[in-house]
């Protein structure tokens, strides 16, 4: 039963993701505020959140709520950091309960071979492509896509965590930077 569980509310989080980025950032920012979270409360949660990760999380800190960028950048690291343990550890009962089925084995094979394909940069330099591979703030990479993949490569949790974890101040550092130059606006 718990692993079912776990399956619905994996599903789940992977049909939200699936809205356009703007648009579910925008209806969680409405739906946090209107529940009476802080803004500071509001980044770290945005931050938490895959696909919108601190990408999304330092702009809304900064424009929407008027923080300074280094209250922006160090609510969006601390966010987008605290769900990536747990991540890494369920991962795995996720992937193991998932392939149990005939559809979630095909889909599995899929998530690994194209992982894989996509995830040279890892494959060649282990943990420190990690790294690299996280601190690149595009669609598609970020800590969550860095914990799978370290599931996948086979990195050691405590060495992936640290790459994953430097991988975030580099697209902090990144996001930042392109706020403060205007290159990044919330539209």
């Amino acid at each position: 039963m718990r692993k079912l569980t776990l399956i619905i509310l994996m599903l789940a989080c992977f049909i939200l993701v699936l809205n356009a980025q703007s648009s579910f950032q925008s209806k969680t920012i409405n739906w946090l505020e209107t529940n009476h979270i802080s803004p500071e409360g509001i980044v770290l949660i945005i931050s938490a959140l895959p696909i919108i990760e601190l990408r999304g999380s330092i702009p809304v800190g900064m424009f929407l709520f008027h923080f300074s960028w280094y209250k922006a950048a160090w609510l969006s690291i601390v966010g987008n950091m605290i769900p990536i343990p747990l991540v890494m550890i369920l991962w795995s009962s996720f992937i193991t309960a998932l392939r149990k089925t005939g559809t979630g084995r095909k889909m599995t094979d899929w998530l690994f071979t194209r992982t894989k394909r996509k995830g040279k940069l890892i494959e060649k330099y282990k943990a420190a492509g990690l790294a690299i591979f996280v601190g690149i703030p595009l669609p598609g990479t970020g800590a969550w896509t860095g914990a799978f993949a370290a599931e996948i490569f086979g990195l050691r949790f405590w060495k992936s965590l640290f790459y994953i974890f430097l991988g975030v101040l580099m697209a902090a550092a990144a996001v930042t930077l392109l706020c403060e130059m205007g290159v990044i606006v919330l539209g």
